[in-house]
């Protein structure tokens, strides 16, 4: 290598690492990462396709853009509320905080007056109970099918479940209800019919090898015309005849009865109506963190509790306390999507800068009616009325592309940028990331 060789001017990677603000990064990236930057940024120097000079300000640029996690915050322009795929229900600033305020030490099992052992996460359950009083007892556990399958296992294991064929459903990635049951080691005694079960079919197939009966919202599909199936109010009476439980799965984790979603079972009504153990989850339309929510009878949740299968689906600090924020804090982002009362406003105005920021689309950008979705197994084809901006087709994959990507829906030809789930102080930040895109398609 000569004396005039450029390759000589690259920085030591030792004295890149000890730049002050390079290695304050190690920080959030750990000292590893950093190192690993360096070294493939000092890399592509060597090989010539880098400047010395400018070795040191892509190192910065990098690890500026570096996250410490894969997952990468997006913008919601689809207009579904609970979108599965996009990490369903977000969080409200409390619940948020609350998760920053549970990361270190915390009495989540420790009573500090006495300094003993304590009911973990009591605040939680308390929260809960106060939500629903109809609950004599509550249960939190790491998500819906954990509920379920711990009702099912500690109240039926080696027995039968009765439940209705036309409420055997499939939920999301091909899990189905019948293969999760039959994994816990209880027997599905199916009643009834797919479009049509009664209330003497459940009376048939009640036996001494008989549990409980479940009853399954179907959440994610509606079976219409020739139907009938069996109210809560009615199977109760069925299953207290018979000194068997009733256990129902609403599924979205609703509380309390919500107008703008009339079909859509709650906690507080199903309980009421008789059941005796309700199941549903956290991060659906109760607007918290991914968890299973249990409500019901003192010895029924006691029996779940004392379970073995209870710790292995135990919630974590984390959950606890976002979900307890959830339920003491401000109304949740989930039901503040459902109503969305500026969005008309808000997308009109959004529909008029992008037309001002690119003057050749002044025709292609529109305000167009557009129904949103509640999601996430919620309010199943109920259609969720609003607007958006329709936009190109092609504009979808370049606005994922962006930084933050924006997720939209393609519907009839238009990429539709749908405000709904977009918080209004991020409006600008949708318009900047709207404009790059429309910019960068010519």
């Amino acid at each position: 290598m000569s004396s005039t060789d450029p390759r000589r001017e690259i920085p030591r990677t030792d004295a890149l690492l000890a730049d002050p603000e390079i290695s304050t990064y190690a920080v959030r990236l750990t000292p590893a990462r950093v190192r690993r930057v360096v070294a493939s940024v000092t890399a592509t120097a060597r090989a010539g396709d880098l400047a010395a000079g400018e070795v040191r300000a892509v190192i910065l640029d990098t690890l500026a853009s570096t996250r410490a996690v894969s997952v990468r915050p997006v913008l919601n322009a689809t207009g579904v509320i609970v979108h599965t795929n996009l990490g369903r229900a977000p969080l409200t600033q409390a619940a948020r905080a609350a998760l920053l305020d549970a990361a270190g030490y915390v009495d989540v099992e420790f009573d500090l007056a006495s300094g003993e052992r304590a009911t973990r996460g009591r605040g939680t359950l308390d929260a809960l109970l106060a939500a629903v009083p109809e609950a004599g007892a509550a249960l939190v556990v790491n998500n819906g099918a954990a509920a379920l399958t711990l009702a099912v296992t500690a109240l039926a294991q080696g027995r039968e479940l009765l439940v209705s064929r036309g409420e055997l459903v499939e939920i999301g990635d091909g899990f189905r209800l019948p293969e999760l049951i039959a994994a816990t080691g209880v027997t599905i005694r199916e009643v009834g019919t797919t479009n049509r079960t009664h209330a003497q079919d459940y009376r048939a197939a009640i036996g001494p090898a008989t549990a409980g009966i479940l009853k399954v919202h179907p959440s994610n599909f509606r079976i219409s015309g020739f139907t009938s199936e069996v109210s809560v109010a009615a199977c109760a009476q069925l299953a207290g005849g018979h000194g068997i439980p009733l256990i129902v799965d609403i599924g979205s984790g609703l509380l309390a009865a919500n107008p703008l979603l009339p079909d859509e079972p709650d906690a507080a009504s199903t309980l009421a109506a008789g059941a005796d153990l309700v199941t549903g989850s956290g991060d659906k339309l109760l607007g918290g963190p991914q968890a299973g929510i249990i409500l019901g009878s003192v010895d029924l949740v006691r029996t779940l509790r004392r379970h073995p299968l209870a710790r292995a689906f135990r919630a974590d600090k984390l959950v606890l306390a976002a979900l307890e924020a959830t339920l003491t804090g401000p109304e949740s982002l989930v039901a503040q999507y459902l109503r969305a009362p500026e969005l008309l406003s808000r997308t009109r105005a959004l529909c008029e800068q992008v037309r001002a920021a690119c003057p050749g689309l002044s025709s292609a950008a529109a305000v167009v009616e557009a129904s949103g979705a509640v999601g996430g197994g919620g309010g199943a084809g109920l259609p969720v009325p609003g607007y958006a901006v329709a936009l190109p087709e092609g504009l979808a994959p370049v606005l994922r592309g962006g930084d933050p990507p924006i997720v939209a829906r393609v519907e009839g030809g238009h990429t539709l940028i749908d405000l709904r789930c977009v918080p209004p102080d991020d409006d600008g930040l949708l318009l900047a990331g709207l404009v790059a895109a429309l910019n960068a398609m010519g």
